[in-house]
């Protein structure tokens, strides 16, 4: 009794363990959700504060916002392409390392032109713009390299396996086309050949027919000794019919007499 209690006990706790984990599981992934989200939603609105400041201060501000999208649109797009070709191309781990630490300068890139919008000195900002201008160039054309080669990589790829496809598909269509069969000997559909007859089976094949020849041949020259009638396989005599039993037809000329033929 005490061992049945003991083993409900410790089920109870498994259980318990079983669910607590699960729980913690799934809060886990709601919260990821969630920060995903929430991420989401405040890049689109800074994208979105961004254009507007673009347009709408024209100047230092306008520029430092310009210059601030150009850098978050570039390093998005190299992060999905790279991220996103990673799952079928193990080779780009190197390149997400790359672009890893380029995300570093990016992020402290993104953070000194934010500090500089909250600036009241216009003429720092102006001097500081063509350093900062040449750095925002400079991360961004790495991004590009990255995302490009790694497009191109793609691309490559499914160029090759488009071209082996057609390749295969090419053979394929020709055989189905190719109905001509083929005397070939794995071909389960050929006709069996008749192995040839040794020499003992050949002497006998052969003495067999000359046997039944000449059998016929006797039978013919008995059947000739008998009587004058002629044999039931012979065809009957042909008679020559008489002129005189012939009908007459008026566009034939009339018979030429003989002598002795009576008129």
């Amino acid at each position: 009794m005490e061992a049945a209690a003991a083993i409900l006990g410790l089920l109870f706790v498994l259980f318990v363990l079983a669910g607590v984990f699960v729980t913690v599981k799934a809060v886990k992934a709601a919260k990821r959700g969630v920060d995903r989200t929430v991420a989401q939603a405040r890049r689109t609105v800074e994208d979105t504060s961004l254009r507007a400041r673009q347009f709408a201060q024209p100047g230092v501000v306008g520029e430092l916002a310009q210059l601030r999208l150009s850098l978050r649109t570039s390093m998005r797009a190299t992060q999905e392409a790279l991220y996103g070709a990673s799952s079928d191309d193990a080779s780009l781990s190197e390149a997400i390392g790359l672009f890893e630490r380029l995300s570093a300068h990016g992020h402290e890139l993104d953070d000194e032109l934010r500090r500089l919008e909250r600036e009241p000195d216009r003429a720092t900002i102006a001097t500081r713009l063509p350093e900062l201008r040449e750095r925002l160039e400079q991360i961004t054309h790495s991004a590009e390299s990255l995302r490009w080669a790694a497009r191109d990589r793609a691309r490559k790829f499914a160029d090759d396996d488009l071209a082996s496809l057609s390749d295969q598909i090419d053979v394929e269509a020709g055989a189905l086309r190719h109905w001509t069969r083929v005397d070939d000997a794995t071909d389960p559909l050929r006709e069996p050949v008749q192995p040839p007859a040794d020499g003992p089976s050949r002497a006998r094949s052969a003495g067999g027919a000359q046997d039944a020849a000449g059998a016929r041949a006797g039978r013919s020259t008995a059947g000739g000794g008998r009587s004058g009638a002629p044999a039931p396989e012979d065809p009957p005599a042909i008679t020559a019919r008489d002129p005189r039993t012939q009908p007459s037809y008026p566009w034939q000329k009339a018979p030429r007499r003989t002598e002795g033929t009576p008129t």
